[in-house]
C-alpha cells in the first residue's frame, strides 16, 4: 500500500503538482531499508496487540494442545502435564500479522513476495487442518502422515512451478540482452545464471544447472524445510526463537542480493533486481515471532501448532530458492537440519538395529531426559542457532 502512495506522490512530484512539494517524506517509502524495519514494527505491535485476544477466543473455542500419554512418551509426559489444555493454532497469529505488514509496507505483486505469502499461507491452511482434526478428536494425531506430505507436495510443487517460469524471477523467456542488463533472471559475478543453477557462497561460479530438474529439487527444500521447523516446534519458543535468526539472516541476504554492485561487484551472489523487496516480508516475520514470543516463552500461554510451523518453514524455504542460497539453508537453519536429521536417524537405526540413537526424538526431548531443563534447551538451541546464521552470513566474502 504505501510503495504505491509513494508511486502515486512521485508521478506528481515530478510532473510539478504544487502539492507533492509539501509531502517530501513519502520519500522515504521507497527505501527498502525504512520499509523492513516499520514491517517488523508493525509485526511486532499486532502481535502483542491482538495476542491476548487471539488466545481468549483460542480459550473459548477449546482448542488445546492434545498432549501424549505416559504409554507414548513415558517420562517425558510427566515433565510435559503442565501443557495440557494450553491452545494451540496461535500459528493464525504469525500469519494475520505477516500478511498485514507485508501489504502495508510491500508491494504484494512482486512476484518474491506473492510465492512466500502465497505458499506461507496455504502451508499454514494445511497445518490448520491438521491442529483442527487433532483439537477435534482429542488425539496429538492429526492428518495422516502420508495425506499431509501428499498435500505439502502438492503447495510446494506450485510454489516451485511458479519460480521456474515466472520470467521476472527465471529468466526463462527473457532476451539474453534483459538477462546480461540484470533485468530478469540472476547472474553469479559477471556471468547470468539461471533459477535451474544451485549455487554456495563458497563458489562463486554456479555448482551445478540442474535445468527443469530444480522443480523436484525446490519441492525437496520447502517440503523439508516446512516439515523441519515442525518437528523443532516441541518446546515452548524453541522454533519461534530460531525463526527469527533464521529470518532475519534471509532478509539481509534478500537485501544484499537486491543491490547489483554489492552482489555482483563485492560479494559475487546470484542477484535479481526484484528480491530486495522480500525483505520486507523476512522482517515482517522476524517481527511476527519476536511478539508471537512474547506469549509462547516458557511458561507457554499459547502455541503455534502446525498452523505455524508448516507456515513458517514453508516461507522461509520459498525465501532460500529466491535468494538461490538454498543449500546456504542447511547452515543457517541448522537447529532445523539437526531437529530433522534426529528423527531420520533414530527411526532409520531402530529399524536397522533395533537399538535408538537418542533417548528420544527429535533431539531436543533427548536433552530433556538427559535432565537439561526445558529453559535450558531452549536457551542453548537458540545460541546455536544465532551462531550458525553468522557463520552463515560470513561466508558470503570468503573467496
Amino acid at each position: 500500500m504505501l510503495p504505491a502512495i509513494y508511486d502515486f506522490w512521485l508521478n506528481a512530484f515530478e510532473h510539478g503538482e504544487a502539492w507533492a512539494k509539501s509531502f517530501r517524506f513519502l520519500n522515504l517509502f521507497q527505501y527498502i531499508t525504512f520499509r523492513a524495519a516499520s514491517a517488523g514494527l508493525l509485526s511486532f505491535i499486532l502481535s502483542v496487540i491482538f495476542g491476548p485476544r487471539v488466545i481468549r477466543r483460542l480459550i473459548s473455542l477449546k482448542v488445546g494442545q492434545p498432549i501424549r500419554t505416559a504409554d507414548e512418551v513415558h517420562k517425558l509426559a510427566e515433565l510435559h502435564g503442565g501443557k495440557i489444555g494450553t491452545p494451540t493454532m496461535g500459528g493464525v497469529l504469525i500469519i494475520g500479522s505477516v500478511l498485514v505488514s507485508t501489504l502495508v509496507f510491500a508491494r504484494p505483486l512482486n512476484p518474491f513476495i506473492a510465492v512466500c505469502a502465497c505458499t506461507m499461507a496455504a502451508c499454514g491452511l494445511l497445518g490448520f487442518c491438521d491442529d483442527y482434526k487433532k483439537v477435534k478428536e482429542k488425539k496429538s494425531d492429526g492428518i495422516s502422515s502420508r495425506k499431509k506430505l501428499a498435500w505439502q507436495l502438492v503447495i510446494a510443487l506450485i510454489a516451485a512451478c511458479f519460480l521456474y517460469f515466472k520470467k521476472e524471477i527465471s529468466g526463462f523467456g527473457a532476451t539474453p540482452q534483459q538477462i546480461a542488463e540484470g533485468l530478469a533472471g540472476y547472474r553469479l559475478g559477471q556471468n547470468p545464471i539461471g533459477i535451474g543453477a544451485v549455487t554456495f557462497p563458497l563458489f562463486k561460479v554456479a555448482i551445478i544447472d540442474l535445468q527443469w530438474l530444480v522443480i523436484p529439487f525446490f519441492a525437496l527444500v520447502i517440503v523439508g524445510c516446512s516439515n523441519a521447523v515442525n518437528l523443532t516446534d516441541g518446546l515452548d519458543g524453541l522454533a519461534t526463537g530460531t525463526t527469527i535468526s533464521v529470518a532475519l539472516s534471509y532478509a539481509f541476504l534478500a537485501y544484499l542480493a537486491g543491490h547489483f554492485f554489492m552482489a555482483t561487484e563485492y560479494l559475487v551472489i546470484p542477484h535479481n533486481r526484484y528480491i530486495g523487496e522480500l525483505a520486507v516480508f523476512l522482517m515482517a516475520l522476524v517481527g511476527a515471532c519476536f511478539g508471537f514470543l512474547w506469549f509462547n516463552c516458557h511458561p507457554a500461554k499459547v502455541f503455534m501448532g502446525d498452523t505455524g510451523s508448516l507456515a513458517i518453514g514453508g516461507a522461509l524455504g520459498t525465501a532460500a530458492i529466491c535468494t538461490k542460497q538454498e543449500l546456504l539453508l542447511v547452515i543457517i537453519g541448522g537447529v532445523f537440519v539437526m531437529e530433522a536429521m534426529s528423527v531420520i536417524l533414530q527411526v532409520g537405526s531402530f529399524k536397522l538395529r533395533k537399538k535408538r540413537i537418542f533417548k528420544m526424538s527429535p533431539i531436543h526431548h533427548h536433552f530433556e531426559l538427559l535432565g537439561w531443563h526445558e529453559n535450558q534447551v531452549i536457551i542453548r538451541f537458540w545460541i546455536i542457532s544465532i551462531m550458525l546464521a553468522l557463520f552463515g552470513l560470513a561466508l558470503l566474502k570468503i573467496a
